[in-house]
């Protein structure tokens, strides 16, 4: 069996990747969302487990202690982390996982699975980042402007992804996430058992023939 991999997707507030996320997994359900803990209070509308874990202070600090996490920063005085056992356990038995985390925890988790494949999800403009922004009408001017100047730094750091999609059109930007699923799922690494596999079924015919002969 080979090992399932992981894809990092980052990408600044008002790139849409939580929609794009979102479809992709209900048209892939065979994708794992890794979940990460945070320290905050549950917000309106959030689930648990859903999308974070919610656990305490005391807790988060216990895992830090026993390197449980992957990646893990301290946002407005909460922790936030990726949780290390579920990603590195559903990639063991074949799954291919995604983490959506900011550009210094996929930085942070680059480093200890260099093999992970990151994608950054872009905004057709910096207009188009805007204009989105302003239409979700649940912040304040200083606090949009807060997150506008984020997105400036994020994008620069675009460069060091392996991929960037375009988020123009959900549909094209969830099917280019698709292709580069499936093309990373051909590359020779990947590929390693069944070449072997191939290559043991080819030296047992020619044992075949050579005992014919």
């Amino acid at each position: 069996m080979n090992k399932g991999r992981l894809f990092i997707l980052s990408g600044p507030s008002g790139s849409g990747k939580d929609t794009v996320l979102k479809q992709l997994l209900s048209e892939n359900p065979q994708l794992k969302l890794s979940v990460s803990c945070v320290t905050r209070a549950m917000r309106p509308g959030e689930h648990p487990d859903e999308k974070y874990h919610f656990i305490s202070r005391e807790q988060f600090e216990t895992m830090l202690a026993e390197d449980a996490f992957l990646e893990h920063n301290i946002y407005v005085g909460n922790y936030y982390g990726t949780p290390r056992k579920p990603v590195e356990e559903w990639m063991a038995t074949g799954n291919d996982v995604l983490l959506e985390i900011d550009v210094n925890g996929a930085m942070a988790v680059k480093q200890k699975m260099p093999e992970a494949i990151t994608i950054f999800i872009m905004p057709p403009s910096f207009q188009v980042l805007r204009s989105r922004l302003a239409g979700r009408g649940t912040e304040t001017e200083q606090q949009m402007q807060a997150r506008l100047n984020t997105a400036v730094k994020e994008i620069a750091q675009a460069q060091f992804y392996d991929y960037i999609v375009v988020n123009d059109r959900l549909e094209n930007a969830v099917a280019d996430l698709e292709a580069i699923i499936r093309a990373n799922a051909l590359l020779k690494n990947y590929m390693i058992h069944l070449i072997d596999e191939v290559k043991q079924d080819a030296e047992s015919c020619y044992r075949e023939i050579d005992q014919c002969l």
